[in-house]
């Protein structure tokens, strides 16, 4: 996908509120409509670049997370989602695990595709849009770091053999954008240079524009991960990425000065809009944002603006405001109104 003519471009980091009638009757033809639904909502909003709301891994037995970690671990070999007790009482010995319960899975063997099939999920995206596309998947270092591990014996070799699974499938898509998405390397940046390194293995085999999408996490309305920025700078210039697409609506606005130290081969995803929270930006709210980091950054760093992580938790209607009202902030921002 060639960069248009218009220097922002909006978009969204992914999932979208589960439409209702799809968790009563999970069916086919329900997904896809439901991703039709989802996919034109977005363009009515006047999103630029669309996704499937991660509908692709919809799973009503996960909807604690969405489907980021069960669909992929729960289809890849080497790995048994049939746990003990023993299996439970050692992840608890894990350390930056405390958010689980319980691992997603035991490592037994070498990891292999499985019946993983990630170019077979993003059909129907590719069916039903009108408007450039994104998929998202999840990074080898959170997959990694809810497993429990009796083969490799290493949280890096575990992680590099995940990658290599991953990039074998997004070699397979067709879509514009390609987002990986890491939402615990922000509590833990001191993994920083090699999770670097087993990302880069993904994002070098896109075909279309390699993206990263870091969070502090989101549960309940709630963060995760502790962390600054500042911490990250260094892992953020060692991908081979695109863009970044960052958590900043929710963040302090100082921390726009840590992104100085981003260098200029790498684009600048804005998270301009709050997830965490019910009520809707006004337009003026989020040209604010846009011109604050403009400031700071230059305008020619940001590339996009989107929400600060998916809609998944949030009522459809409250999700739909916000992208109308995002829309309208970055053509206020512009000077399209």
């Amino acid at each position: 996908m060639e960069h248009t003519s218009l220097p922002i471009l909006t978009t969204v980091v992914g999932s979208y509120p589960v439409p209702n009638w799809l968790r009563v009757a999970s069916t086919r033809s329900h997904l896809r409509d439901a991703t039709l639904v989802v996919v034109r909502t977005q363009e009515l909003a006047g999103i630029d670049v669309v996704a499937d709301g991660e509908l692709y891994r919809y799973d009503l037995n996960h909807p604690e997370t969405n489907g980021m970690i069960d669909y992929f671990v729960g289809q890849m070999s080497g790995i048994d989602t049939s746990l003990s007790r023993l299996d439970e009482l050692e992840f608890h010995t894990q350390m930056g695990m405390a958010y689980r319960a319980e691992p997603a899975g035991v490592v037994n063997g070498p990891i292999g595709p499985g019946t993983l099939n990630l170019p077979k999920a993003s059909q129907p995206l590719l069916e039903l849009a009108r408007h450039r596309t994104k998929f998202t998947l999840t990074s080898p270092y959170m997959l990694s770091k809810v497993l429990l591990d009796r083969h490799y014996g290493d949280l890096r070799y575990l992680c590099l053999a995940i990658a290599g699974v991953l990039a074998e499938q997004v070699a397979g898509l067709e879509t514009d954008v390609v987002q990986v998405d890491e939402a615990n390397l922000t509590g833990h940046p001191e993994d920083g240079a090699w999770v670097a390194e087993a990302i880069n293995i993904v994002l070098d085999a896109v075909k279309g524009i390699p993206a990263v999408h870091l969070c502090f996490g989101n549960y309940g309305g709630q963060t995760i991960q502790r962390g600054h920025y500042d911490q990250l700078v260094a892992f953020m210039n060692h991908l081979h990425a695109d863009h970044v697409v960052l958590e900043m609506a929710r963040r302090d606005p100082l921390e726009l000065e840590y992104l100085k130290g981003l260098g200029t081969h790498v684009g600048i995803g804005l998270g301009v809009i709050d997830i965490k929270d019910n009520q809707v930006e006004t337009p003026e709210q989020v040209a604010e944002r846009i011109q604050r980091a403009a400031q700071v950054l230059g305008a020619e760093r940001l590339r996009y603006v989107h929400p600060d992580c998916g809609f998944w938790m949030l009522p459809r209607s409250v999700a739909d405001a916000k992208m109308r009202a995002m829309v309208a902030g970055r053509d206020l921002w512009l000077g399209r109104t």
